[in-house]
Parts: C-alpha cells; structure tokens; sequence
C-alpha cells in the first residue's frame, strides 16, 4: 500500500512549543514527527507575508524542497477586539524579535490597561499548511474566542497563553492541562481538521 505518508512528518517551525503540541497530537494517530533539526541546514524563511496564509503556505512549500518529507507549517496569532486586531499576523514579533513569553504578556496587557472585562473580547487563529515537494497539499484552519485576563495566569502553554482566558473552560490556557487546551484551541481544531484528512488519506492505496 502506497500512502500520503509512511514516514514522519517535518514540523516547520522553531518555535517549541508549537513543535510539542503538533508531536503530540499527530502522535495520537502514529505519525511521528521530525524537527528542522532534523534536517540538512534549510535558509529560513522570512515570514512576511499579510496573512497567516501566505505565512503558513510559504514555509511549508520552502521546506518542502528540502526533504522527502511531507511538511507541515503553522502560522497563528492572537487577535484583540479592542486593539482592532492586533497583534494578529505579527503576534510572534509583536514585543521584538527575541522577546519571550512574558513580554509579549506584559505589552498586551499594558495596551489593555483600564480597559473593562466587557471589551476585552480576544481570538486566536490558526492556519496549517500541508506540502510535499515543494507543491502545496491542502489548508487547514482553526478558531478559538476568549478574552485577555487583566493578568497572566498558569505555568503551562506558551506565548500569550497566560493571558488568554478561555470562558468555557473558565481557566487561561497557562492553568490548562495539554489536552484540554488541545481541545479547546485554534491549533487543536485546525489539527483535527489535518488528523481526519490524514487518517483518509493514509488508509487510501493510490
């Protein structure tokens, strides 16, 4: 049987958290998952398209010439209400290149300052880009609203996890535990959307 995949997946990202949560998950049906480490030294790509889209579809097509591997690529930020969706496509760069999780924390929250519970409505968003060769597969998305917290919460999560609280679960993402948040979140929608078209897929004989 000839498969989508019968071998892992390339995770393009360098951020490890994103890296962890897509192990985990593409995990929960067997895929194992390899890093940009991984790999033969890749350029980078510069990520500066307008749109998670361009983002996600461009890393994953400039990996994707770099290996036999079928490559995955995220692009997701977070979107205020209030701040007429900002940080949005720059979310990762929003404190400055190197800034961590904190920072990111402090500036969303220092932007927010005064501002009450009612108007502090918030949503991540998440785009996953499946390619192979240098030629793109498919799409996939994913949505989550909550509100920013007046302050950072929880150990767990990363970015702006500890300011994001999610009504529902009536926690941050930092106070979740991974599968909860999986569950709930715009990059575990997204990848359900992935798992089910892989799990298709790889049944599937060409």
């Amino acid at each position: 049987m000839n498969t989508i995949t019968s071998g892992p997946i390339l995770i393009a990202t360098g951020n490890p958290g994103k890296l962890e949560e897509l192990r985990t998950l593409l995990g929960t049906i067997g895929i194992p998952v390899i890093s940009l480490d991984d790999i033969s030294a890749v350029p980078a790509f510069p990520e500066e398209g307008e749109s998670y889209e361009e983002n996600a579809v461009g890393k994953a097509v400039h990996y994707s010439r770099h290996t036999d591997h079928l490559t995955l690529a995220d692009d997701s930020g977070l979107e205020v209400d209030c701040l007429g969706g900002i940080p949005g496509v720059r979310s990762a760069r929003f404190a400055g290149e190197e800034a961590g999780s904190a920072e990111k924390c402090r500036k969303i929250l220092s932007l927010l300052a005064g501002v009450p519970a009612a108007r502090r409505g918030a949503g991540f968003r998440c785009v996953l880009a499946l390619a192979r060769k240098g030629e793109l597969i498919r799409v996939f998305r994913g949505t989550c609203r909550g509100r920013i917290a007046t302050q950072p919460s929880g150990e767990k999560g990363f970015g702006f996890d500890p300011v994001f609280f999610y009504p529902l679960a009536g926690k941050t993402f930092a106070e979740l535990a991974p599968d909860e948040k999986h569950r709930f979140s715009h990059r575990g929608r997204a990848l359900r959307s992935l798992l089910t078209y892989l799990k298709k897929e790889w049944g599937q004989e060409n």
